[in-house]
């Protein structure tokens, strides 16, 4: 059982780790608000991160029998990641035009819900993550065997959101204008996954 855990740990960890929109939101927070604000960010995405890797054990056999359905999620995640992308750009445009002072970020625990809600790539992830699992006869479907790997997932993925909060002021410290343009970052990373998406389908 202790093996499930740290194969959910250690997948989630990985899988989350490389940039992305959750992980670069995290970093803009820590930056722009407070530790509180943070927590709750990171705990909205851990609660759909829970859902998402219960819901993916759970669809694993439905989806190796049904490629298509796949192919569906796949094809709504280029929309949304588009209009992510987009959202992003006229965030960073709308910044650049303000001279403020920082505020704090404001529903935090929503914003966590929601862009983990919207990475339609975890679905995926973690439903390739226990098709590896099974096949090598190293997890089966009882609900104490479930459990205990995505608790693992969610601690792994908490985990990577909290070391790059943790650290935000130095990479902050060490990247200089790259934490500045987090929204355009943002932009780029949304744009760039929705058009690897979008070739999967026309080539």
């Amino acid at each position: 059982m202790l093996s499930l855990f740290l194969f959910g740990f250690l997948f989630a960890f990985l899988g989350y780790t490389p940039p992305s929109v959750l992980n670069m939101t995290a970093l803009k927070i820590r930056i722009d608000s407070n530790q509180k604000e943070f927590t709750k960010f990171s705990l909205g995405v851990s609660l759909i991160v829970f859902v998402q890797a219960s819901l993916s054990i759970y669809l694993t056999n439905y989806v190796s029998k049904n490629p298509e359905f796949l192919a569906l999620l796949e094809k709504l995640g280029v929309i949304v990641l588009l209009g992510l992308s987009i959202y992003f750009f006229k965030k960073n445009t709308k910044e650049k035009r303000q001279i403020k002072h920082k505020k704090e970020t404001k529903n935090s625990f929503l914003t966590g819900l929601l862009l983990s809600t919207l990475n339609m790539f975890a679905i995926p992830f973690f439903s390739g993550v226990t098709a590896f699992l099974v096949g090598f006869n190293m997890m089966n479907f009882e609900v104490v065997s479930i459990f205990i790997f995505v608790i693992g997932s969610v601690t792994g993925a908490y985990v990577i959101l909290y070391l790059y909060g943790k650290y935000a002021p130095k990479i902050q410290q060490k990247t200089g204008s790259f934490t500045q343009n987090i929204n355009l970052i943002l932009c780029y990373i949304t744009a760039g996954f929705a058009l690897f998406t979008f070739l999967k389908f026309v080539v």
